[in-house]
């Protein structure tokens, strides 16, 4: 059977005779047993295959037409890498035509590998960043559960990315009491069922007590995460 990083696979998206069970096009990578860690830019239908365990970086360009896939090239180094992280479009630095910045973890240290394309004009390459998705969310996570769908927010990085100096934070708060149950008719109770009633009573005081402490200091915290999430964005301004 082959290995996960042995082989690559494209999968159809779309499409009356397109489905998501039988691949468009396989490629044929190598022999290694290795841990497949494929990263996709849409802006610029390139996927990067990376290897855990392996030391290069092959990357291929995704068409509409077939074969589909198209090998461009491979970049290799001397040791091989434990992990990669992949950097978000806006995070690169479009001065320099940089497309792609990858994060290589070592055993002891972590390597940026930056990808660029040559160009000899300093002017906004408008065919290498087009509008990009944005950190803001399209739908919030109770409008994406009750099954609502949105395209990404885009943004432009003609003029750099400049983050957000105040984002909005949505804590929603719920009372454990409001699950109680509905209060019910009551009966006569003994003295025994009245000794059980207040201890529980008590026992409940104590959990609410408890529980206000917890959320209070829950609440110190995450004011002093925005004061400092305040701070780090009006550093980099």
């Amino acid at each position: 059977m082959p290995s996960p990083w042995g082989w690559f696979a494209v999968t159809a998206c779309g499409g009356a005779g397109n489905n998501f069970e039988e691949p468009v096009a396989l490629q044929e990578m190598d022999t290694s047993n290795g841990v497949l860690l494929p990263f996709y830019d849409p802006d610029s239908s390139i996927v990067y295959l990376c290897g855990k365990g392996d030391s290069s970086i092959r990357y291929f360009e995704i068409t509409d037409e077939p074969p589909f896939v198209h090998y461009l090239n491979t970049f290799s180094s001397k040791e091989p890498q434990r992990g990669m992280g992949f950097m978000p479009k806006r995070g690169l630095d479009v001065s320099k035509c940089e497309i792609a910045r990858f994060y290589k973890l070592h055993e002891r240290k972590c390597e940026p590998i930056i990808m660029t394309v040559p160009r000899k004009s300093d002017l906004f390459q408008d065919d290498l960043y087009p509008d990009t998705p944005g950190p803001e969310p399209a739908l919030e996570a109770d409008e994406w559960l009750s099954g609502q769908d949105a395209e990404p927010v885009l943004i432009s990085l003609r003029d750099g990315y400049v983050p957000p100096k105040h984002r909005e934070l949505r804590v929603t708060k719920r009372n454990i009491l409001d699950a109680r149950p509905p209060s019910g008719p009551r009966r006569s109770q003994s003295a025994s069922d009245a000794s059980l009633s207040q201890h529980t009573l008590e026992t409940l005081l104590e959990e609410v007590k408890a529980l206000r402490e917890r959320v209070q200091a829950q609440e110190q915290r995450i004011m002093a995460l925005e004061n400092m999430l305040c701070e780090l964005v009006d550093g980099t301004d």
